[in-house]
């Protein structure tokens, strides 16, 4: 979570030298690449089997790839702290996503922890926006379809860990979304000084790819195969306080009331969603000491 809080810091510095779908072209597909060679290196082979070729592409394309261009496009107009506190809705949307596929079931304590979750995003749009489709309220919905995309590969991605190792699952879900990156990453590096970007981009691109990208991105998924994407996602709610804090400290972002005020709406909503396992635990507990 610390690695994918300051990968916001990170980006937003670095593509203001490197255009932001390029970076993310070049982010992933530096990422794919190193994860395949430790995928033969830890596994012996490369492959898949062929029904799960398109599935698990077609999910990277959709996490790594129509993701990575929404996000870092919307980057460009707000903040980074916002756009961390906005991407912290993916728990929330990872959980109803889950009940579809039968990985989790739908309680009123989890909708009305969804509902008080949306509220918090809610403040962090509304506040200081004018209500027009332009800057900072057009990326804030950016960034909005990009935690849905997020929401969608993890949610959908866990019951391909049942049958794949994280590694394998995370080294081909990336080459499904660098072939996405690709073309318009191609596109926007057109008439770029390549001279000119200094070595912080450089070096901000090369943690990008290794650590986010790669490192957490497998820890993650591992985590997934374990417990769950809807325990797991929560986590994700520690991200935006670090973004917050890291934006402040490093890109001189001021800390704003709506800010905070969002962010606590939208953890208390994540927290109302986890009363059940906390009653289940409860309940369990009670159990073992009447027993």
């Amino acid at each position: 979570m610390l690695f994918w809080a300051a990968n916001f810091i990170v980006v937003k510095a670095a593509i203001a030298q490197i255009p932001p779908v390029t970076f993310a072209f070049l982010r992933f597909g530096l990422a794919a690449l190193t994860l395949l060679a430790l995928l033969r290196w830890r596994e012996g082979r490369l492959g898949l089997p062929r029904r799960d070729v398109i599935p698990i592409l077609g999910l990277g394309a959709l996490g790594f790839g129509i993701y990575q261009i929404l996000w870092s496009v919307a980057l460009q107009d707000i903040p980074a702290g916002d756009s961390a506190l906005l991407i912290a809705t993916t728990p929330v949307i990872t959980a109803l996503l889950a009940v579809t596929n039968g990985a989790d079931t739908l309680t009123r304590t989890k909708l009305l922890g969804s509902l008080v979750s949306f509220a918090g995003v809610g403040v962090i749009v509304s506040a200081g926006h004018e209500l027009s489709l332009g800057g900072a309220l057009l990326g804030d919905a950016l960034t909005l379809v990009a935690a849905v995309c997020w929401s969608i590969y993890t949610a959908y991605g866990a019951p391909i860990l049942r049958r794949h190792s994280p590694l394998r699952t995370t080294a081909w879900a990336m080459v499904g979304g660098a072939a996405v990156l690709a073309v318009p990453g191609a596109w926007q590096s057109i008439g770029v000084g390549w001279s000119g970007v200094t070595g912080d981009a450089w070096a901000g691109l090369a943690f990008s790819a290794f650590l986010p990208a790669g490192v957490a991105n497998v820890v993650v998924f591992n985590a997934i195969r374990l417990v769950g994407p809807t325990r797991i996602t929560a986590y994700q709610f520690l991200v935006p306080f670090m973004a917050v804090i890291l934006g402040a400290a490093f890109l001189s972002e001021g800390v704003r009331v709506d800010q905070l005020l969002g962010g606590l709406v939208i953890v208390l909503g994540v927290a109302i969603s986890r009363t059940d396992r906390v009653t289940a635990f409860g309940g369990w507990l009670r159990e073992r000491r009447a027993g």
